[in-house]
């Protein structure tokens, strides 16, 4: 009987090293750890499942993200009882931004995981935090809620959730840039062009301007990337004027 309850239990080497890795990562066993596979499969594995549907992480993540959400929604309504609707929404924001979960992902080192036919130096940067949401969606498949409570708390909620901190944290130097031009009914342009510089990558140059003024310059190597630097060397030019508005 021990022996028949050691070969059904049994995983290849691979697989225990999966399995090992995940449920170090939790803190917990995981139940179904074919759940936890998909967690990590990017579709350029080409996978389907035994009636055809294709396979990889995105479901996963999708649900994880609105696992993420809610937790952390309830976390903040009950440690943040004076917030209103717009406060806690703005908070949400802040930890569950892309590049928190970006971050959140690189610190379990996630990215050993994937399996792919891309080489992994290929990928962008939010597969990161992608695949800390496809996570979160399979413990809550695998365990259901208090597991995945039990796991946001843990690796969120605890290490990275300061009420007061957040309040400081800026995630969108573009977007206060903009509300204050809204509000103070200013005129602004983002007015983006292709560098033709000599980096091997491909740059992009933004000029802000806020009503006849040029008020910052920034080159990235995306144009979401440079309106954001030029977005916050503006912020701090404005900074009093902004922040006393």
């Amino acid at each position: 009987m021990k022996l028949t309850s050691k070969i059904f239990n049994s995983h290849p080497k691979t697989d225990g090293d999966f399995f090992l890795g995940i449920k170090k990562i939790l803190g917990f066993k995981p139940k179904n750890i074919e759940i936890y596979k998909k967690a990590f499969l990017h579709r350029s594995a080409n996978k389907k499942d035994s009636e055809g549907n294709p396979m990889n992480y995105e479901r996963l993540e999708f649900l994880g993200d609105s696992m993420l959400g809610t937790i952390i929604s309830k976390h903040l309504y009950n440690e943040v009882p004076e917030g209103d609707e717009g406060y806690l929404t703005k908070m949400r924001s802040k930890v569950v931004s892309r590049k928190h979960l970006n971050e959140l992902g690189k610190d379990l080192n996630l990215l050993r995981f994937v399996e792919s036919r891309i080489p992994k130096s290929h990928f962008g940067e939010n597969i990161h935090g992608n695949v800390f949401e496809a996570l979160v969606g399979a413990i809550y498949l695998d365990r259901g809620y208090p597991y995945c409570e039990k796991f946001i708390n843990d690796r969120v909620i605890e290490p990275y959730v300061d009420i007061e901190q957040l309040e400081g944290k800026v995630i969108s130097y573009k977007s206060l840039v903009i509300e204050w031009c809204q509000k103070q009914k200013k005129s602004f342009n983002y007015n983006v062009y292709e560098d033709t510089g000599n980096d091997e990558l491909k740059h992009f140059a933004v000029k802000l301007t806020i009503g006849d003024r040029i008020m910052a310059k920034a080159r990235a190597t995306s144009k979401k990337k440079a309106e954001e630097k030029a977005s916050k060397r503006a912020y701090f030019a404005l900074q009093n004027k902004i922040e006393n508005q």
